[in-house]
C-alpha cells in the first residue's frame, strides 16, 4: 500500500509541470468591439435607427443638424427622400444644397422665398451695371478732353515760330531799316516838301 501511494505521488508531481506550461500559453486576444456609427443628423432627428444604405447619411451628417432641420421644416423627410432616390448619386448633392437654400430663402420670407432673393439680388446686378456704364462714360469724357487739350497745345506750337527765329526776323527788320530807310518811309510819317511849303507859308499877305 505504500509502494501503490508513493508512485501515485511520483506520477502527480511529475504532471504538474505539463499542465503549468499548458497554463502558461498566452490566450488569444478576444475580438474587437463592434464599432457603433453615429447615426446622421437626419436619424437622428427623426429618432430612428440610421441603416448602412441610408440615403441622407452622406448629405446630412451629424456635424450639421441644423441642415437637415432647415430642409425638413420645408420639404418634410419623406419628399427629400423621394427626391434624392429619384436623382443619380452625382447629383444628389447639388439637390441637398438647392433644398437647403430654397427652404431657408423660404423661412425668412414666406411670400416669396427664393423669388424674393433672386429679385433682390438682380436689382443689385442691374444698379452696378448702370454704375459701371456712367464711370466708363465719364471715363471717356476725360480722354476726349485730353485729346483735345493735346491738339490744342500741338497746334498753338506748330503756329508759333521758336524763339531763334523770332529774334532772327527781329534783327532782319532793323538791318533794313537801317541800310534801306527810304522804304520805310510814309506820307503819313514823313511829309514831303510840298506839304510842309503849305504848312510854312506866312499867315499874312
Amino acid at each position: 500500500m505504500e509502494h501503490s501511494d508513493t508512485t501515485a505521488t511520483t506520477t502527480t508531481n511529475s504532471s504538474s509541470p505539463l499542465s503549468r506550461s499548458h497554463s502558461s500559453s498566452p490566450s488569444p486576444p478576444p475580438p474587437p468591439p463592434p464599432v457603433v456609427a453615429s447615426p446622421c443628423a437626419a436619424c437622428k432627428i427623426l429618432r430612428r435607427r440610421c441603416a448602412e444604405t441610408c440615403v441622407l447619411a452622406p448629405y446630412f451628417p451629424p456635424t450639421e443638424p441644423t441642415k437637415f432641420t432647415i430642409a425638413h421644416r420645408v420639404f418634410g423627410a419623406s419628399n427629400i427622400i423621394k427626391f434624392l432616390q429619384e436623382l443619380p448619386e452625382s447629383q444628389r448633392a447639388d439637390a441637398v444644397s438647392s433644398m437647403v437654400y430654397e427652404a431657408s430663402a423660404r423661412i425668412r420670407d414666406p411670400v416669396y422665398g427664393c423669388a424674393g432673393a433672386i429679385c433682390q439680388l438682380q436689382k443689385q446686378v442691374n444698379d452696378l451695371q448702370a454704375q459701371l456704364a456712367k464711370a466708363q462714360a465719364e471715363v471717356v469724357n476725360m480722354q476726349c478732353q485730353q485729346a483735345n487739350l493735346v491738339a490744342l497745345l500741338y497746334m498753338e506750337v506748330a503756329q508759333s515760330p521758336p524763339p531763334h527765329q523770332q529774334q532772327q526776323s527781329s534783327q532782319q527788320l532793323v538791318d533794313n531799316f537801317i541800310s534801306y530807310p527810304q522804304s520805310y518811309q510814309t506820307s503819313a510819317c514823313f511829309p514831303d516838301e510840298n506839304s510842309l511849303g503849305s504848312m510854312w507859308e506866312p499867315l499874312w499877305t
